[in-house]
């Protein structure tokens, strides 16, 4: 594990708590140790879900198509776009 930096505090009922406790010893470790595991594994899938876009092929094909067919963006989009970069939505 990693040299600890912050803390987390967190409140939950009596039967998650024991549901933690028993799955920690269960895996050979602590509770934080166990959800800190359990948050390294997810949390990046759910990042990535929310940041990431798939597209077959075919669907990227359409997609450049489109782009190339499309007229130049106005000044309202490219202004809206400069302030979702300013605001860290950056593509």
């Amino acid at each position: 594990m990693a040299t600890l930096a912050t803390r987390i505090d967190m409140r939950v009922n009596k039967e998650t708590k024991q549901l933690a406790e028993r799955a920690a010893t269960l895996s050979g470790c602590t509770v934080t140790e166990y959800l800190t595991r359990l948050i390294l594994k997810d949390a990046p899938k759910v990042l990535q879900g929310e940041t990431q876009i798939s597209l077959s092929n075919a669907q990227f094909n359409h997609f450049m198509e489109v782009c190339k067919s499309t007229k130049a963006p106005s000044q309202k989009l490219l202004d809206v776009a400069k302030s979702l970069d300013k605001n860290g939505f950056k593509v």
